[in-house]
């Protein structure tokens, strides 16, 4: 894994890769405006490579996520756009032949997928949906859950129709804070009819798997917030993955990181793309990256050094947890190890 088996201390995370695939909440935007660094990080990656952004949220259309990337000063066009809906409908497509009548409980994006997908859109129960497809929107309201929730009510064992969601996110960031996700919002559903959807998006390798079919990509990295859907989709995808502190996932998530769920690099912000990775050594159980020295001995995780840089230490702290096979419960960590200077929105 190359966060302490890097061999090339001089390499970026984007050396020799032919494709840079990033989410967006969190990664490039909180709410309207741009993250610090972002934008021109990105910029000058686009220089070497193809860019695609890959994102969960179904709020908004292909073009219209590209426009507000447009406007942020990218370079984007709607095929460089790949959305949970897009996912969405690859699924469906599976379960339901258009042109079949599809209830949606979401926005504009998922109605422009389903609609382009040959299907026909309604909002209520009463139409006798063939499926329904739930996504998030700022405006999904009871009303819509509960439309849902009375087309969802005879169990698909049972004769009844599909259900897929375009992802589960439990939060999504907003540029006043953290809300909830399209997660929240199928948890409501679920809670009300006792069924489990069939999800898209990420961590489902589908919207993966999509995106390196439509880039070309043989040696991509996927640029994350989040370990349960952006590290943990792209290690079922079986894509190396980096995670930026500048979303909703924060230094003591990373230390706690189950396998399945741990990412090739940690960057404080976009700039430690372009900046060269430090390699972890370990020698005698201390993990050391540049000046920072952690260990764990029995229940104690020490730190013998912190270094010049907090997330150097992080680095070095989540190699060494990580290196135990143990959950971090089972340690006593000290503050400083999972101090949290980083930008979030």
């Amino acid at each position: 894994m190359a966060l302490f088996r890097r061999s090339k201390p001089a390499s970026t995370p984007l050396t020799d890769r032919d494709a840079l695939l990033a989410d967006l909440d969190g990664v490039v935007y909180a709410g309207p405006g741009a993250l610090p660094h972002a934008v021109e990080s990105l910029n000058r990656a686009a220089e070497q490579m193809r860019l695609g952004y890959i994102t969960n949220n179904a709020s908004r259309t292909d073009a219209a996520v590209a426009a507000h990337l447009t406007e942020l000063g990218l370079t984007v066009a709607p095929r460089d756009v790949v959305t949970s809906p897009q996912a969405a409908m690859r699924l469906l497509a599976t379960m339901v032949p258009a042109p079949a009548t599809i209830l949606i409980v979401g926005g504009e994006g998922l109605v422009d997928e389903t609609e382009k997908a040959g299907y026909v859109v309604t909002r209520s129960a009463d139409d006798s949906p063939a499926a329904v497809v739930q996504g998030f929107a700022p405006d999904v309201a009871w009303t819509d859950l509960a439309e849902a929730a009375f087309a969802l009510k005879v169990p698909e064992d049972e004769g009844g129709i599909p259900w897929i969601s375009t992802n589960t996110d439990w939060t999504i960031p907003r540029d006043r804070g953290v809300a909830p996700g399209n997660g929240t919002l199928v948890s409501a559903v679920h809670t009300a009819i006792g069924r489990l959807s069939t999800v898209a998006g990420k961590p489902e390798t589908p919207i993966f798997e999509e995106a390196v079919d439509r880039f070309g990509a043989r040696r991509p990295l996927f640029l994350g917030d989040r370990l349960d859907t952006d590290i943990s989709g792209s290690v079922r995808a079986g894509i190396d993955s980096a995670l930026v502190l500048t979303g909703i996932d924060r230094p003591k998530h990373v230390l706690a990181a189950p396998k399945g769920s741990r990412p090739d690099y940690i960057l404080a912000d976009l700039r430690q793309l372009h900046e060269p990775y430090p390699q972890t050594v370990e020698k005698d159980g201390v993990f050391t990256v540049n000046g920072a020295a952690v260990r764990v001995v029995e229940a104690d995780v020490q730190i013998l050094s912190a270094g010049s840089a907090q997330i150097d230490l992080l680095r070095a702290g989540a190699a060494a947890i990580w290196a135990t096979g143990l959950a971090i419960y089972a340690f006593r960590v000290p503050e400083r190890l999972y101090a949290d200077p980083f930008h979030r929105p």
